[in-house]
């Protein structure tokens, strides 16, 4: 038999479970843990999360060498003076705001995986910012507004916080 609320195998007579300290009315629960879809899905958008940032990173980090190699020398070899004044500082802020964004990505999938109180919140904004992001923000995005914007999915979360920093 199994504890109903953590899944712990327990025996017919215990009026406890040793894990998570449920007491059983009538004698030991037989059925397997709540299935929950913020329990199921929350390490996987952890993943995902980490995993967008790198390509973000990875873009900010390419985006800003073009910028301050190719468009520093383009004046150099007689391009277009114009474009180069103004190009080049304009791909350095952009490459800089989306190293921000890499590090806001980084930081929400740590949150998710250690299950941070504040990791939802911050997940879920930047969950609406990622939808604009095609293909792959589009698709991050409604994954994690699909698992954590649902009302019953913040009481779920909270409730794995509370386990987790219980522990």
């Amino acid at each position: 038999m199994f504890c109903d609320k953590c899944g712990t195998a327990i025996q017919g007579d215990q009026r406890f479970c040793g894990k998570c300290g449920k007491e059983f009315a009538g004698g030991a629960g037989t059925g397997y843990p709540q299935r929950s879809r913020v329990r199921e899905h929350i390490r996987m958008l952890g993943i995902l999360w980490l995993a967008l940032s790198a390509f973000n990173a990875v873009g900010a980090v390419i985006l800003y060498v073009i910028a301050n190699t190719l468009f520093r020398q383009m004046a150099n070899i007689g391009g277009p003076e114009g474009a180069s004044t103004w190009l080049r500082p304009f791909l350095g802020v952009v490459a800089l705001i989306i190293a921000a964004k890499a590090a806001l990505g980084f930081t929400t999938g740590w949150g998710l995986l250690q299950r941070e109180p504040w990791a939802r919140m911050l997940t879920i904004v930047l969950a609406f910012l990622a939808l604009f992001n095609i293909p792959f923000g589009t698709a991050v995005g409604i994954y994690t507004l699909w698992v954590l914007l649902p009302a019953e999915s913040d009481a779920e979360y909270h409730q794995q916080v509370r386990e987790i920093h219980a522990a």
